[in-house]
């Protein structure tokens, strides 16, 4: 996924009500938008480097929208994607591609399908001979130890229900999957079950289940964020 246009630099001044932030520019300071609902630990820290993007529809209220933060983590500093509006579109990209091995003989992703009793997947996988597989996509950009991406960063209560959802799938004979997408450099995925230990049990249920996890890091810079890499999830049975 590249970006349509190039990016604009800027300093993050603060983030405030989970979806606004001050930025300094060139220009001068500006409100953007925040696309990112979760509490964005080692990500927020005043003065850091970040990209913005700018809408083409011209009646946005916030026509500039925060992409890319430069965060100092453990390992080093390095380019991360805070935009979770982002992952399915990187998803489906990739699937396109054939770097989404666990839908290989899918042909076709449907967007945002209603299952469960009140659950929307991100995607329903059709086409292959094994039958339909329900896809639903995670964003991840926390990172505490070198090379060690988790999710969530904070309490995740739709997502353990999701996880359960999916489990449900699996026990009437159906097939579903989670694509774990980290924005960052990582070598490792696991969850982070002292910030949600709910959604540390509700995952591993679900594995257990036999919903397929499988996480992909990604390369991500100011040209844009690509799947790069699957890497392994190290959730403890």
């Amino acid at each position: 996924m590249q970006f349509a246009a190039p990016l604009m630099p800027g300093r993050l001044v603060q983030r405030y009500k989970r979806f606004l932030a001050d930025i300094d520019t060139d220009d001068g300071r500006v409100t953007v938008h925040c696309p990112n609902p979760g509490a964005m630990l080692g990500l927020n820290a005043p003065g850091a480097r970040v990209l913005l993007s700018r809408s083409s529809n011209p009646a946005r209220k916030l026509p500039l929208t925060w992409e890319l933060v430069e965060a100092d983590l453990p390992g080093g500093a390095q380019w991360v994607g805070i935009n979770t509006m982002r992952p399915n579109a990187l998803v489906a990209e990739a699937f396109r591609s054939g770097a989404i091995v666990a839908l290989a003989g899918h042909d076709a992703l449907r967007p945002e399908v209603r299952y469960a009793e009140a659950s929307r997947v991100d995607f329903l996988a059709s086409g292959a001979e094994a039958g339909p597989c329900h896809v639903e996509v995670k964003n991840c950009h926390l990172m505490r130890r070198a090379g060690l991406a988790e999710f969530p960063d904070c309490r995740a209560a739709r997502s353990a229900r999701h996880m359960r959802d999916l489990a449900q799938v699996v026990a009437e004979g159906g097939r579903a999957l989670v694509v774990i997408v980290v924005q960052m450099r990582a070598e490792a995925f696991d969850v982070a079950r002292d910030i949600d230990p709910a959604f540390d049990r509700a995952f591993r249920e679900a594995r257990a289940a036999g919903v397929a996890v499988r996480a992909y890091r990604c390369a991500v810079g100011p040209e844009g964020v690509t799947v790069a890499a699957e890497i392994p999830v190290i959730t403890p049975p």
